[in-house]
């Protein structure tokens, strides 16, 4: 007879809800009509949070991906007039990203897409217990060192 797994489950339940809440944030920023992908949406995003329009390969580091994802997704965002390539004032070689009037439109209205999926989300659960959930992500999102993980 097998033991019952609790990590297991909850591995799964994590996962579930994981998927879940990547697909009614879909849904919600699907219906602004912007169209932008998710990883659009998650570079104007991190764009965002830039004083200074940053360099693609900053923009590759910040998202962990290779160079050549954030050179697709700005070629998309720049085509729709999201953001646009401006040269570096102090070095010609060097371009930088930078966010335009509609993009900065557009990231309003992805905040107010993610905000209604996240009142959908959390519409079952009480204010109290909205409150421990939020108390037990912050304790997950900070976790252990990154020298604690191991595989299996």
């Amino acid at each position: 007879m097998t033991t019952p797994d609790p990590d297991g489950l909850l591995a799964e339940q994590l996962l579930r809800f994981t998927r879940r809440v990547h697909r009614i944030q879909k849904w919600h920023v699907e219906q602004c009509g912007l169209g932008v992908t998710p990883a659009q949406s998650r570079l104007l995003r991190t764009l965002a949070h830039y004083s200074t329009p940053p360099r693609m390969a900053d923009l590759a580091e910040r998202l962990e991906v290779v160079p050549r994802a954030v050179t697709s997704l700005v070629d998309g965002l720049e085509a729709s007039g999201k953001v646009r390539r401006v040269p570096d004032p102090t070095n010609r070689r060097v371009i930088r990203i930078e966010v335009t009037d509609d993009g900065r439109k557009a990231l309003r209205e992805l905040r107010s897409a993610r905000r209604s999926a996240a009142q959908e989300i959390l519409a079952p659960l009480t204010k109290e217990q909205r409150e421990v959930l939020g108390g037990l992500l912050d304790t997950l999102v900070d976790g252990a060192p990154e020298g604690g993980r191991h595989c299996g």
